[in-house]
């Protein structure tokens, strides 16, 4: 029960915090003063930042019907998928003045997968990536096989992973939200909806700690059907 209501915790601390910056952002509105120029800003920040804290919530919310049948597994194009996410998130990364590039090594081109799922868990892995960069840094994203599955990485300059937190991903996934003390905003909270999406995809999730961050990878069952457009 303790496990349980520290994961709660960790989850409304963390929502909690975009909805502090809207409220922030919003006050810093002048409608009188502000420049027509200063005040889209404003209100290009407040689409974002609810965008996501939204994305997050429809997560939460699909975690609880994960046993319920209603995310069915296919052939899933995981280039597509990659593209559809830097896609959405490019003008995020440019107006923060990050950077997010995708790189393709893999041969295999269809995975075993729920495409909403999967579209999330890449979705978390970026943001973190974001967070957790530099104007001098690049994020990227890329795909290449590995072995009989195909594993998506994401590469981030954040401060290094806590070992414990490293040992859970050992295991395939987080069992609950985790709050990561060097890496605060949405990181733990998104390893967790990243971790059980994976799992029920049967795939696995993991990070490689580096000097100079972080790698987060996702290992997805290839699809044996043919694709039309290998």
């Amino acid at each position: 029960m303790d496990s349980e209501v520290n994961g709660i915790l960790v989850a409304a601390h963390e929502l909690k915090s975009p909805l502090a910056l809207m409220r922030q952002l919003a006050l810093s509105m002048d409608f009188q003063n502000d420049s027509s120029a200063n005040l889209e800003q404003r209100r290009l920040q407040l689409v974002d930042v609810s965008e996501r804290a939204i994305r997050q919530v429809n997560d939460l919310v699909k975690i609880t019907h994960l046993d319920d049948g209603l995310f069915e597994l296919e052939p899933v194009a995981v280039r597509a998928v990659c593209d559809d996410v830097v896609e959405e998130l490019q003008y995020l990364f440019r107006f923060n003045h990050r950077d997010l590039k995708l790189y393709y090594g893999n041969r295999s081109r269809l995975v075993v997968a729920n495409r909403d799922l999967l579209y999330s868990v890449i979705y978390n892995f970026c943001i973190n990536a974001m967070h957790y960069s530099t104007t001098e840094t690049l994020s990227q994203l890329s795909i290449r096989d590995h072995g009989d599955k195909v594993r998506l990485v994401v590469r981030d300059f954040g401060p290094s992973l806590p070992l414990d937190i490293w040992r859970e991903l050992k295991n395939g996934w987080l069992n609950k939200p985790t709050s990561i003390a060097m890496r605060p905003g949405s990181s733990g909270l998104g390893l967790y909806i990243a971790s059980k999406f994976s799992k029920y995809m049967s795939a696995k999730v993991g990070a490689i700690r580096h000097r100079d961050g972080t790698s987060f990878f996702v290992d997805l069952p290839i699809s044996q059907q043919t694709s039309l457009f290998s």
